[in-house]
């Protein structure tokens, strides 16, 4: 139940949001959908797994959304933020699993840990964000916007791990098409 309450918010409710306004966006045949996913949708974290995914499905669908809406004039944008100082990672706003399992108390349990002590903490100038988007706004691109720091970090790491297992497991990679004649 809870994975379930995760995925109607953060994707059916966008989802159920973006089919009620392209109607209006169609027949004007413009405007800017901006959608929200946050680093969480490009990579993913120790204890964030559902949110991630939740996430992720986010990047694709405003991705797609991004191709097939741009012949109508309109466009999708995926904005990334990273830790903003709110209060998202408070008590009152993040929830946690009924269920803990030491197992993963080198993990998840760090991550909870690093939640609790980087709240209020966090690098993101909340006002700023809110300039970006703005600007944004009025742009009408790019598909993906990475605001932070901590976000064009993480970005990065991923591309060079990416890199990495690309490099490492190329042959594999390539041994899996039918031979050529």
């Amino acid at each position: 139940m809870e994975v379930e309450r995760v995925f109607a918010t953060n994707v059916f409710g966008l989802m159920n949001v973006t089919r009620a306004v392209l109607p209006y966006l169609r027949s004007r045949r413009s405007g800017h959908i901006i959608n929200m996913p946050s680093i969480g949708g490009y990579a993913s974290y120790p204890g964030w797994g559902v949110y991630c995914a939740t996430k992720f499905a986010v990047e694709g669908i405003s991705e797609a959304l991004s191709i097939e809406l741009a012949p109508l004039g309109i466009h999708a944008t995926v904005v990334e933020p990273g830790y903003f100082r709110t209060d998202f990672l408070s008590a009152q706003s993040l929830s946690s699993t009924a269920v803990t399992l030491d197992d993963y108390a080198d993990t998840v349990g760090k991550m909870r840990t690093f939640a609790a002590a980087v709240n209020r903490q966090q690098p993101g100038d909340p006002q700023r964000l809110a300039q970006a988007i703005v600007q944004l706004a009025a742009a009408r691109t790019p598909t993906r916007l990475a605001l932070g720091s901590d976000t064009l970090a993480r970005i990065e790491e991923k591309h060079r791990d990416v890199q990495r297992e690309l490099d490492l497991w190329r042959s594999v990679s390539l041994s899996t098409d039918f031979p050529r004649a």
